[in-house]
């Protein structure tokens, strides 16, 4: 048993009784580029190599074609290259085996593009799900020890105690139970040493990669799938972020009590190493939840429903790890978010965009539903908008006629409409995708506490309380505040503009007109027409407007006679 001086091992009294086990993390010298690119290629290639002789064996009999024979040339001669330990696997066990032994960052890329149903197919996505979530941790002497590093105090001057065995080991971190000295529950992670520069290193042959594939697999996006996950994986990697990410969702919910986040303990908290509290729960799919009254389970269902979909349709701040192991029933009734790392923003226009689709799908409204889905997309060179439009309102009409878990939920509804984009080269946002995933949760968890749980229902209390929220008087008027200071502006300098135009158009009216009056009514129409442009571009209306609006002053202002 390791010496951690007078720091107690022994798990609390609270502790499971079954731990899970873990293999030993072996800790390596993080790769050089040249070395980390050389066993990537070896893995890409030997993927290439095995996806074609998968494809060839997989054909029916029969095929005599003259390029597949050639194909099947080709694929003879490159089965020496390719490792036995995949060759006759088929082509989505092969990309699952290759990731797990690229490592971390790659056992990462999976996790995301199994999420990825939008673009890539479910053979694919089905097997990516088989990737490993239980990784090898590091021996607790040696945690300890890094611990003391990042605190830069003996672990006994801290802590009176640390749990033995890890919570959880993860492609990036690991988590221990502790206990301060003063009393607090606490939950400890650490980033696995090597891990970061290893990450940093595959970030850049990952988005070297994502461009090479873009020339040949552009339906697939791969740069920008690429691009977004070495992303969000350099931003999970720095456990500040993670602090920041809990005190405001802690921040968004500090009107709701009964939606709990851990609180971070800033001063054990360093890039390396997150201190938050220990939220004492069970999973919603553990036993003892299922122990709970109707009342109660009913309470969670609400509140878990509550808390996604206001963080999706009304901060546009979300988790976008969701599933039952991030989410506690705790006492009181209350649910507590954990594993914060993962986060999904929308802007203000995403997030309208996407209220509205939700609201209208809720509310049956199946045409308007598919526009703004629609308006979400990014869409390609070659793309069918109203072909995909026409597809989702045919989906959404039909999920209306059976809108049940078990039949056909709405997080299939909203994953089978993203689908399609790819059909019609309409893509959207890694954030949509991750949307889904918490919807997917939200109904699968309310499911596991009530059977028959109707998610319709229940979305429609809380989308239509934030529906009114977004656009109630007060809000409204806040929001019109922003722009108080450029209105202010347009104001104080509007006289100024009255006046230059008036200047101009009597410089450029001088002259025998037939009309004397006609002067002074242009030039009190060009001034007209100054000021509206000026309101408008503080206001932020449409530029369209307010470049009509200044052009036809100054052709106004400019002409000759009246």
């Amino acid at each position: 048993m390791p010496d951690v001086g007078s720091a107690s091992i022994e798990e609390p009294s609270t502790a499971a009784a079954v731990e899970p086990a873990f293999e030993v993390f072996v800790e390596r010298k993080s790769p050089g580029l040249l070395r980390r690119y050389l066993v990537t290629q070896r893995h890409f290639l030997g993927l290439l190599f095995g996806g074609l002789i998968s494809g060839v064996r997989s054909q029916p009999r029969g095929q005599h074609g003259f390029w597949f024979q050639c194909l099947r040339v080709l694929s003879w001669l490159v089965r020496p290259f390719t490792s036995k330990r995949y060759v006759d696997e088929p082509f989505p066990r092969q990309l699952r085996k290759r990731l797990e032994a690229l490592g971390p960052t790659y056992i990462k890329l999976g996790q995301i593009l199994s999420l990825r149903e939008d673009i890539l197919p479910a053979s694919v996505t089905d097997e990516l799900k088989r990737l490993l979530n239980q990784l090898p941790a590091l021996p607790f002497a040696r945690f300890v020890e890094l611990i003391e590093v990042e605190i830069e105090k003996p672990m006994d001057d801290v802590f009176a105690w640390i749990g033995e065995t890890p919570l959880g080991s993860a492609s990036i971190g690991q988590t221990h139970r502790a206990r301060t000295l003063e009393g607090d529950e606490l939950v400890l992670k650490l980033v696995k040493p090597g891990i970061r520069q290893t990450i940093q290193r595959d970030v850049i042959l990952l988005r070297i990669l994502g461009r090479v594939l873009q020339i040949f697999l552009s339906r697939f996006q791969p740069k920008r799938v690429f691009d977004e996950f070495c992303d969000y994986t350099l931003r999970e990697v720095d456990l500040l972020r993670e602090a920041d990410n809990a005190e405001t969702f802690a921040a968004n919910f500090s009107d709701e009590r009964d939606i709990v986040f851990p609180r971070i303990y800033r001063e054990l908290t360093t890039r390396n190493l997150l201190a938050m509290e220990f939220l004492d729960g069970v999973t919603p799919d553990s036993p003892a939840a299922q122990e709970l009254s109707p009342e109660e389970r009913n309470a969670l269902t609400d509140l878990g429903a509550l808390g996604i979909i206001q963080m999706l349709y009304q901060d546009g701040f979300f988790h976008a790890d969701l599933h039952p192991g991030n989410l506690l029933a705790l006492a009181g009734p209350k649910v507590g978010f954990i594993d914060l790392g993962m986060v999904g923003r929308f802007d203000d226009e995403l997030r309208r965009n996407l209220l509205y689709y939700y609201y209208c799908l809720v509310m049956g409204d199946s045409e308007n539903a598919a526009r703004y889905l629609a308006a979400l997309a990014d869409p390609a060179r070659g793309s069918d908008p109203k072909g995909f439009r026409r597809d989702v309102e045919e989906i959404s009409s039909r999920w209306h006629r059976n809108p049940t878990f078990h039949g056909y939920s709405m997080g299939q509804l909203i994953l089978e409409s993203v689908s399609r984009g790819a059909r019609y080269r309409m893509y959207f946002p890694v954030e949509l995708v991750l949307m889904v995933k918490a919807i997917i949760t939200f109904e699968g968890v309310g499911q596991i506490l009530n059977p028959g749980f109707d998610v319709v229902e229940v979305s429609k209390i809380h989308i239509g309380r934030i529906f009114a929220h977004q656009f109630s008087p007060l809000r409204i008027a806040r929001e019109g505040l922003r722009g108080a200071p450029e209105l202010v502006d347009a104001l104080v300098k509007a006289p100024m503009l009255v006046t230059e135009g008036l200047r101009v158009l009597e410089q450029s009216t001088r002259g025998p007109r037939e009309n004397p009056f006609s002067g002074i009514r242009a030039t009190v129409f060009a001034g007209f027409l100054f000021v509206s442009g000026a309101i408008v571009a503080a206001l932020k209306g449409p530029i369209w407007l307010w470049i009509l609006l200044f052009g036809a002053g100054v052709l106004l202002a400019t002409r000759k006679g009246g």
